[in-house]
């Protein structure tokens, strides 16, 4: 899960070296929570207008977690 993340984030940004991803401990609620870390000039480019591409990614998580029985969270730090 966490290297697809890290895939969808390189192909977005123009710095993908600066692209990071911390995973937490699974929380009460049994969902595993994803930090992406991008440059600063890259944000806009991950969130999109209207946070339209940060939504589409949070998506994209979701769904491959439901094919591993897993709940998760993607959050763009």
């Amino acid at each position: 899960m966490k290297d697809l993340l890290i895939t969808i984030a390189k192909g977005l940004v123009d710095d993908p070296s600066a692209v990071d991803v911390t995973v937490d401990e699974i929380n009460d609620e049994g969902i595993v929570v994803y930090h992406l870390v991008v440059a600063e000039d890259d944000k806009g480019r991950v969130i999109g207008k209207q946070g339209r591409i940060a939504k589409a990614i949070r998506t994209v998580m979701r769904s491959a977690a439901t094919r591993n029985n897993e709940k998760v969270s993607v959050e763009i730090d």
